[in-house]
């Protein structure tokens, strides 16, 4: 059932009061043709509502991504592939597949959203990324309600990118992804982040799957607001990747900077360093700010219009831009 004029307050980690002119919410692909048989447009596919920033009301037709279920599709060897539905919530999915001793995912434990978002974004933390995992997406196309699937060459992913931020931008909706993990000898990423050292402070000397994502969870959670409690959609801002001249050129009035090289000889700064040292970390702009323990995060203090939040977000980009050369880009959609 189409809803009309509906509050997208509960739909969106941000806690933004926008409206929905229209609002369904499906649970099968047969239910997601259905709603796009209305000939409502434009339509909006809300997955967790984790990666966007609503600046105004929405009009046409919000179509809510609940479609669910895990399963167990083929093992070979030592790969288990597991498909997995558009409207399941990610960290769900990674505490079932490593409750069940599968690897490969266990560094992307706590991540907002629904397993249907992860491609568009290409997610990714502490040195793994969706990419290294994925076999193939089932998807609807909005205009045609066809079923189509795309495999890891069709997905063109990149760092936070994908096909469905350029060309197939807003024209499908991800029904269901199928991954490809590890059922022993697991690949462990441990050098990235805090990782080890958070391993060591537990007590774990010969981490297990189980051991990192603990320790994920560990270091998300202290970093992170709860947007329960604090309206925030995790990290704003993608992480730059930059020649390695720009690196050295800020290491002349900066020593201390973080980077991390790349495979292509560039290398990767971190957003957060990078706004931190332009003084924005912890600063409160009217009812909008950047967090106090993790500048990559922009949050709403309780009342903030999603205009707001674009205002200092597009701040903090011109400051570090005047300051070190580089231009941040946004991780989240912004409508």
């Amino acid at each position: 059932m189409i809803q009309q004029n509906t509050p997208l307050l509960p739909y969106n980690t941000f806690g933004l009061a926008a409206r929905a002119a229209h609002f369904t919410e499906v649970f099968s692909v047969r239910e997601l043709q259905s709603a796009l048989q209305s000939g409502i447009q434009p339509v909006l596919i809300l997955g967790g509502g984790s990666n966007m920033l609503l600046t105004q009301d929405v009009s046409g037709l919000v179509i809510k991504n609940a479609i669910g279920g895990m399963e167990l599709v083929r093992t070979a060897g030592n790969t288990v592939l597991v498909k997995v539905g558009g409207g399941v919530v990610w960290h769900d999915f990674v505490c079932w597949v490593v409750d069940k001793g599968y690897g490969g995912i266990e560094n992307l434990s706590l991540i907002p959203g629904t397993v249907g978002a992860a491609p568009v974004q290409n997610i990714g933390a502490y040195g793994v990324e969706l990419k290294d995992v994925f076999v193939e997406l089932e998807a609807v196309e909005l205009a045609g309600r066809q079923l189509h699937v795309f495999n890891h060459a069709d997905c063109r992913f990149g760092y936070r990118d994908s096909i469905f931020k350029h060309e197939n931008k807003g024209k499908y909706c991800i029904t269901s992804v199928t991954f490809a993990l590890t059922r022993q000898d697991h690949q462990l990423h441990l050098s990235y982040g805090d990782i080890q050292k958070t391993l060591e402070s537990n007590g774990v000397t010969q981490p297990a799957i189980a051991d990192v994502s603990k320790a994920v969870i560990q270091i998300r959670s202290s970093k992170l607001p709860d947007p329960a409690v604090i309206g925030n959609c995790g990290s704003f801002f993608k992480n730059p990747e930059t020649d390695r001249a720009v690196l050295e050129k800020i290491r002349l009035s900066h020593p201390q900077v973080v980077s991390y090289n790349l495979p292509d000889g560039r290398v990767k700064i971190p957003a957060g360093w990078l706004i931190e040292q332009c003084g924005w970390k912890g600063k409160r702009v009217g009812n909008t700010g950047c967090y106090e323990k993790q500048a990559l995060v922009l949050v709403n203090y309780g009342g903030a219009t999603g205009s707001e939040v674009k205002n200092l977000a597009y701040a903090i980009i011109d400051s570090v831009e005047r300051t070190f050369g580089i231009r941040l880009e946004p991780e989240v959609n912004i409508f």
